[in-house]
């Protein structure tokens, strides 16, 4: 007997009448499925539908697929469009699956830790009423035995792009089978106008992708492509490090440039000037903004592709890296209601992350947030984000004197690059607007020379400035592979701590393993220098701009340097000695 879903909904998971009639009203308005209308509400989670319909329709519902044992060779029978769409996946197990590796639940059977389910061919499922793909795929593979289980959006499409990514071949082999081919694959790039004409099976197409998926799939933030006088590599920054990704043959060169130019809509025939350009790709359930750029050189042109995940969702405030007394001086000053607080680091240290966790740390409805920004790395909610565009002249200062009529609250400058925008951005903050904005120095007291050296007078920076944040990203250590051990006191003194600062504590070293790709590492944390401006340091800005002297007196007043937060996290287990040392070094 089947059993009514809403039934099921209010017996099972206590689903509130109230929702059930939104829902209906909504079904009643637009069509569609009452079960998915309550997910979409927020009023009922994908799981408890799942289960219900698990119960509905007697299918087990598997909450995790396993993967260990499955086969893959439906892969060159069925397109991964089609999986995709219709949300399905098979999967071919060769040893029985215990229940508690997937959470085997059915009407019949409980769910109990000794249970199994037989070996062979299941066919996972998120949509039961959605039978016609599913017998399309029964019949594509031919199949005459199989079970079918249901399982979430998630857990299928992670499926797909496991089993897919199996079969895919290696960067290596799809280098190694166009060298077998090399004659007929010129001849091919010659005849073709346009790289996009070719089909998908094209070489040089299936190279490209491989290259941009592994890298996502590493975690890289940038690629690059460069050219030598005999040779030619590929190498991906991951975690600030470059590694050597590929080395295909120089006469590979001109075809996988050419390719990706076209990706990008740049000139593929203009090789003797810079380009930029841009493309979108989607790799399972996330989206990539890619951002190309190319230089002539001697030896053909260098590409980059600098690589954002907009799938990736904001850091919150606390989750940069800030200790907890560092943490409450930074929300004390983006509190301010005037003033600027700059942001200094090299090129990817982080500090437009920073500044996006900032503002959403204050972005509240009674509160109007501008920003100017090249280019717009996230977009975020309720904020008015302007893209500068040279070839319009819609400029930083230009922008920003717009901005300023808008009756802004709050206003970011994505940098500080000349004497017109830092002037109309002291003058933004003398007249009751909150500014952020960065610099590229090494230092917190830097960044005083800095404008001091663009044109802005000392007496305007003094009444300004409210602080300066300087940042670093260091690696942090994998916690599957560190090792501790005690560091020795002459290589402290060495490197400017003593031993009684460490009192013999255990720190650790990177190691290497599986999980972090034998780097010892896996992913980065911020280290921060807060230098608050008061009144001594005010009086001191008027009387010198020089560096030193200003850093010098911050230390005095309490302020932790970058050196001195790195070691901190050393202490913690967070990162290693060397990579403090590593992103400080003067």
């Amino acid at each position: 007997m089947i059993h009514r879903l809403t039934d099921i909904l209010k017996d099972k998971f206590g689903l509130n009448e109230e929702h059930l009639s939104e829902a209906e009203r909504v079904r009643t308005e637009t069509g569609g499925a009452i079960g998915q209308i309550l997910v979409d509400q927020k009023n009922l989670s994908e799981d408890h539908l799942l289960e219900a319909l698990s119960i509905q329709y007697d299918f087990p519902f598997w909450s995790k697929l396993p993967f260990e044992n499955t086969e893959s060779d439906f892969t060159e029978k069925v397109s991964i469009q089609f999986l995709k769409k219709y949300s399905l996946v098979p999967l071919e197990y060769s040893q029985p699956i215990a229940a508690k590796d997937c959470g085997l639940t059915t009407q019949n059977s409980p769910q109990t830790d000794d249970a199994q389910f037989p070996a062979g061919c299941i066919i996972v499922i998120n949509d039961p009423l959605n039978f016609q793909p599913l017998d399309d795929l029964v019949k594509t593979l031919g199949l005459t035995d199989y079970r079918v289980v249901l399982s979430t959006q998630e857990a299928i499409l992670s499926a797909i792009n496991l089993q897919y990514d199996l079969r895919r071949d290696s960067a290596e082999q799809l280098v190694q089978n166009m060298e077998e081919n090399g004659s007929t694959i010129i001849s091919e790039i010659e005849e073709t106008a346009d790289l996009l004409d070719d089909t998908s099976d094209a070489p040089i197409i299936k190279l490209v992708n491989h290259i941009i998926s592994q890298s996502i799939k590493a975690r890289a933030s940038d690629i690059h492509f460069e050219p030598y006088q005999n040779s030619f590599t590929v190498r991906y920054r991951v975690d600030g490090i470059l590694y050597d990704l590929l080395a295909p043959p120089k006469w590979i060169q001109p075809a996988l440039i050419s390719r990706v130019k076209v990706m990008a809509k740049m000139n593929i025939a203009e090789k003797r000037l810079p380009q930029d350009g841009r493309f979108e790709v989607k790799i399972g359930d996330q989206d990539i903004d890619v951002r190309v750029s190319t230089i002539p050189t001697a030896f053909g042109e260098r590409l980059v592709l600098r690589l954002l995940n907009k799938s990736g969702s904001l850091l919150e405030l606390q989750d940069l890296g800030l200790i907890p007394g560092r943490l409450r001086l930074l929300k004390k000053l983006v509190a301010s209601p005037n003033g600027i607080i700059l942001n200094t680091g090299p090129t990817g240290s982080g500090k437009t992350t920073t500044l996006y966790a900032v503002l959403s740390s204050i972005n509240k409805p009674n509160i109007n947030i501008i920003t100017i920004e090249d280019p717009i790395e996230y977009r975020i909610k309720g904020i008015s984000q302007i893209q500068v565009n040279p070839k319009i002249e819609l400029t930083f200062a230009r922008g920003l004197r717009s901005i300023v009529r808008q009756d802004p609250d709050v206003i970011l400058v994505g940098e500080i690059r000349d004497k017109e925008t830092a002037e109309i951005a002291v003058q933004s903050a003398l007249t009751g607007h909150l500014v952020f904005s960065t610099l590229h120095t090494n230092d917190s007291s830097s960044a005083i020379t800095r404008l001091v050296d663009m044109g802005v007078e000392p007496f305007l920076i003094s009444s300004a400035v409210l602080a300066v944040v300087a940042q670093r990203l260091v690696r942090v250590l994998c916690n599957n592979c560190k090792k501790a051990y005690i560091p020795n006191p002459i290589y402290l003194k060495s490197i400017g701590f003593s031993a009684e600062h460490f009192n013999e504590k255990p720190i650790y070293k990177a190691v290497g393993c599986e999980n972090c790709f034998k780097t010892g590492y896996r992913g980065r944390i911020g280290i921060f220098e807060i230098m608050v401006l008061t009144e001594r340091l005010k009086s001191l800005i008027l009387k010198t701009y020089d560096s030193s002297r200003i850093k010098r007196e911050a230390v005095q007043q309490k302020m932790r340097t970058l050196r001195q937060d790195g070691m901190q996290k050393v202490l913690e287990g967070t990162t290693t000695t060397e990579e403090v040392l590593r992103v400080t070094q003067k």
